[in-house]
């Protein structure tokens, strides 16, 4: 069986959490979605976790951070070419989220862009020509 990921995030407002997230391409898991959280899944192996403040303090006694004004984690997918990383930030921008919280990347074999969603957890898209990339690493 593959590794599967699961990434838990809080958020403020679960239902506008769950429409951003559907918005860029995610759909929602309701075998593992209540009130309090939604299963957000990208692939058969990755999952985000939409979690209500009060459900994510069941699973931590540390303080929630205003991902807005600090960072917790930073999330990266990847991305089958150069025109779906775009896409992807172009679908966060429109369901309500910022565009390019980081500098965009740009190395030829590897383009990379990034998206913050409402409650201001950035996710990275990134696309890499790997046979390039072994190529440029290989003459060093």
């Amino acid at each position: 069986m593959s590794k599967m990921i699961f990434v838990n995030l809080p958020v403020t407002d679960l239902p506008r959490a769950v429409a951003f997230y559907e918005a860029v391409g995610a759909t929602k898991n309701p075998q593992f979605s209540d009130d309090t959280a939604a299963c957000m899944v990208f692939s058969d192996t990755i999952h985000a976790m939409l979690l209500t403040h009060d459900k994510y303090r069941q699973f931590t006694s540390k303080k929630i951070v205003d991902a807005k004004t600090s960072s917790e984690v930073l999330i990266c997918l990847s991305a089958d070419s150069r025109a779906e990383v775009d896409g992807l930030v172009s679908k966060a921008t429109s369901a309500g989220g910022s565009a390019d919280p980081t500098p965009t990347q740009d190395f030829g074999f590897m383009y990379g862009r990034s998206y913050e969603d409402p409650d201001g957890h950035i996710w990275e898209v990134m696309w890499m020509d790997m046979a390039a990339a072994q190529s440029a690493m290989a003459q060093g």
